[in-house]
């Protein structure tokens, strides 16, 4: 298949009024984020069966005519991995594309691997090496060669060749169905709001701080990521984890002292930033102690612990047997062992796997279920 570079406005109309008509549309992006707190957009790739664009959006930057396709019900959006794409779009638009369908996510429940990236899934259903020479390349540089947009066209035209076939074949195992929880997670706007309170917890090295220390860091966590959001540069270049790590441990909570730490001489930060971190160090330092972030840390497993998560690798086994599924995608054993210990905020809690293996796991956990050698053949049943 062919494909058209979109370059003016005038063009992107056209091209989308003709894709308006389309029951599906393949969509991925390119992008650049190592500068930047937000992905800059790059390039916009679009295919349906017969037609595919690359979009440039440097140079068109009315990119209204897109939008109305993302946002049009009647066109299913297909990405591969669509998280990262969705991101670029909510950050670009402020809205979400629906419906979606995430290739990954459906490949999962066909066997071909969890998570599995866009090359191994094209080689499995297609028996096409995808091109990978341009992977590194600088997609904002202008001009974009041949080599670059035939690589960049390829990630739609292949993807709209395979989605065919997944759809098929989910239809034929009737689990369409079963990806309509996962689906509609992904365009939660939930799912791309930075939580700036508890980014606290991503700096690295912060189970090594305890009581009024993680006050300190949340404070200035919350700080930097609203710093970096303003800056629109990485969180890391505004202050890197080891400044935040030593401050909150020093509780160093004037500007003079701040700018003195030798894991601060690196950063770019001048002293009205030192001031801000001063004043949040103390507001951390003056927050009531009911009110201190806590980490939850997790206690070794005990025998029965330990003998429990066996049990429940066996439950998905045979859950996993009967509804041939490998079960080692519904959940690991990491997993496996917080559910143990209370944690519910898993992926095998939620979408297919809660419904196709994680609240028959937590049945047996309650007793509601109990796993029972009938001639060899093991199977579950309900605990009277």
């Amino acid at each position: 298949m062919n494909y058209t570079f979109i370059q003016n406005a005038e063009q992107l109309i056209n091209i989308c009024e003709q894709l308006s008509n389309s029951e599906f549309l393949c969509i991925d992006t390119e992008f650049h984020r190592e500068k930047t707190y937000y992905p800059e957009l790059a390039l916009i790739q679009i295919a349906n069966s017969s037609t595919a664009v690359c979009v440039d959006p440097l140079a068109i930057k009315d990119l209204q005519p897109i939008l109305e396709l993302l946002t049009n019900p009647a066109i299913t959006k297909i990405f591969h991995a669509a998280q990262q794409d969705i991101e670029i779009f909510f950050h670009h638009f402020n809205t979400l594309p629906t419906p979606v369908f995430d290739t990954q996510i459906a490949a999962t429940l066909l066997g071909y691997g969890d998570q599995v990236g866009y090359a191994a899934l094209i080689k499995d259903i297609l028996n096409i090496d995808v091109d990978k020479s341009q992977t590194r390349t600088d997609w904002m540089k202008r001009p974009l060669n041949g080599k670059q947009l035939d690589y960049a066209a390829s990630d739609v035209i292949y993807l709209a060749q395979a989605y065919p076939v997944l759809l098929e074949q989910l239809e034929k195992h009737q689990r369409l169905d079963w990806l309509e929880d996962d689906f509609n997670r992904i365009t939660q706007k939930e799912q791309y709001q930075t939580d700036i309170h508890s980014i606290w917890k991503k700096v690295k090295g912060h189970q090594r701080l305890n009581g009024q220390q993680l006050a300190v860091l949340q404070f200035i966590a919350t700080w930097r990521e609203q710093t970096a959001q303003q800056k629109d540069r990485p969180r890391r270049r505004i202050l890197s984890d080891d400044a935040l790590i030593d401050i909150a441990r020093q509780k160093t909570n004037s500007a003079e002292d701040i700018l003195a730490l030798r894991s601060i001489t690196q950063s770019r930060i001048n002293r009205q930033d030192a001031e801000a971190l001063a004043n949040c160090v103390n507001a951390g330092l003056n927050l009531d102690k009911e009110s201190w972030p806590r980490i939850q840390k997790k206690q070794k497993l005990n025998f029965n612990d330990d003998a429990l998560v066996d049990c429940l690798v066996a439950i998905l086994k045979i859950v996993g047997h009967k509804n041939k599924i490998n079960h080692g995608i519904m959940a690991t054993r990491k997993q496996l062992e917080s559910l143990v210990q209370g944690e519910r905020d898993l992926p095998v809690l939620t979408g297919w796997r809660k419904q196709h293996g994680g609240q028959t796991l937590i049945d047996f956990i309650d007793g509601k279920l109990s796993i029972h050698n009938d001639s060899g053949i093991f199977k579950l049943k309900n605990s009277s």
